[in-house]
């Protein structure tokens, strides 16, 4: 569905997702193959029907700006793609209720009534979110609905998971390689962030480059090109919100978040009950800086 991206238009900062969404989620019949390509990159599997997918995504189900961005059924699995721009520890806990709708859905269509002696079967649910953020994160790892729980349940009893996959330019190379669609998105979003911050191109210079470049390189079998100016306008609505971003640093709210995250690590690898890698999944900071922070305070003893 085309938009138009006027200068009237209101901010739509997550690009990355509704080009994404653009890219996979899409019923037609090119979507279709590249979101076969996805599933069979991440899954190790064959299939050569893009029409054994069954596209089954639900949009703008809790607030405007929170929607699942690509979802289907195949060999009896409900699988969940989201993609996400900057780190969120919220994820296990959006797949959860996107999930639930998802399986109303189901069970609607299937008439199945849940007041029954007979046990109603349900696909497996099989949730990812591709992660392209400047925070530094491992090629992939689990994100878990109990660590949301206000009191610790190591039970496991209620548990939901969702598997988070690092698609920034130098991350799951091997992954990239089986999924030419991913790749070429993965290479235009890395032109556009390497004319900003390593040529220091304006954001607008920094986005038609990089859309002339990828026309040129024909990446995206033509999408892009066919697309130019709604493409453009996608990108550069994102600076609007970028510009509020830098305007809360210069007031401090984000230097402030992040220095109390930092001492936080701290005291809970002074305390040494949890692991670097379980500190830097609970309070949102790279395990690098983790490591960093325990060295510190090895070497002052």
């Amino acid at each position: 569905m085309s938009t138009n991206y006027s200068s009237e238009m209101s901010i739509q900062p997550m690009y990355r997702d509704h080009l994404f969404i653009a890219i996979f989620g899409k019923d037609d019949e090119r979507s279709k193959r590249w979101r076969l390509e996805l599933y069979n990159a991440l899954n190790d599997s064959n299939y050569s029907d893009p029409d054994a997918l069954e596209l089954n995504t639900l949009e703008n189900v809790i607030f405007i700006k929170m929607h699942n961005d690509v979802s289907f059924l195949i060999d009896s699995q409900m699988t969940l793609y989201e993609h996400q721009s900057s780190p969120n520890p919220n994820m296990p806990l959006r797949g959860l209720l996107y999930f639930a709708q998802l399986y109303q859905k189901y069970i609607s269509r299937e008439k199945n009534s849940l007041i029954s002696e007979t046990l109603r079967k349900i696909p497996n649910p099989n949730f990812v979110v591709f992660y392209n953020g400047k925070a530094l994160r491992p090629d992939q790892y689990d994100l878990h609905l109990s660590d949301a729980f206000i009191c610790e349940d190591k039970s496991g009893n209620f548990e939901w998971t969702a598997h988070v996959i690092n698609i920034n330019e130098k991350q799951n190379l091997s992954l990239q390689k089986k999924c030419k669609p991913l790749y070429d998105y993965i290479r235009f979003i890395s032109r556009i962030n390497h004319k900003k911050e390593e040529d220091k191109m304006t954001a607008e210079a920094a986005v038609r480059e990089a859309v002339d470049w990828a026309i040129k390189q024909n990446l995206l079998e033509g999408y892009i090109k066919e697309q130019k100016e709604e493409i453009i306008g996608m990108l550069l609505e994102e600076y609007d919100e970028q510009a509020c971003i830098r305007t809360w640093q210069e007031d401090g709210f984000i230097k402030g978040q992040q220095q109390k995250a930092v001492e936080s690590a701290k005291n809970l690898l002074r305390m040494k009950v949890l692991t670097p890698k379980q500190i830097s999944e609970g309070i949102d900071l790279p395990l690098e800086q983790v490591l960093e922070l325990q060295k510190e305070i090895e070497v002052a003893g």
